[in-house]
């Protein structure tokens, strides 16, 4: 019996359907869940999201949020969700320079440089997942 998941942000639906595993950047490290996994409820750190189907396997960068397993049902709530596909690397780029430059002179205010650290973080995960993506293709291709 496969699981079903959904990502769901504030703004869509990035995924729902039957996959066969679900790998998750939890609060407390990165969880695998199967079929008949034990009810779980968690926050998420924003990180890279792995879904199995099959033989196949889809990224997504989250931005953190939260992860509700039971009855073989994962609802991921997400503050971001982008599939490998849908993240535009040059983009990417410019916010992890952006957040790389603005640390070189960490603000005074700790929420200020909890916040930059957090950009940092994000478009760090976001760059990961759509790199793996791109070698995957070039990969396939050769």
């Amino acid at each position: 019996m496969p699981l079903h998941l959904e990502i769901v942000t504030s703004e869509r639906v990035a995924f729902s359907g039957e996959v066969d595993m679900v790998t998750v950047p939890g609060a407390g490290g990165v969880m695998g869940v199967l079929p008949h996994h034990a009810p779980v409820l968690s926050t998420l750190k924003p990180g890279e999201l792995r879904v199995k189907i099959g033989d196949e396997v889809q990224e997504f960068a989250i931005g953190g949020g939260f992860v509700d397993i039971h009855d073989n049902r994962v609802i991921i709530l997400a503050d971001s969700a982008e599939r490998a596909d849908e993240i535009d690397i040059a983009r990417a780029e410019a916010a992890r320079a952006r957040a790389e430059a603005l640390l070189k002179n960490p603000p005074p205010n700790k929420e200020d440089l909890l916040k930059l650290e957090a950009a940092l973080r994000r478009s760090t995960v976001r760059l990961n997942v759509a790199m793996r993506r791109r070698a995957h293709r070039s990969e396939a291709r050769n």
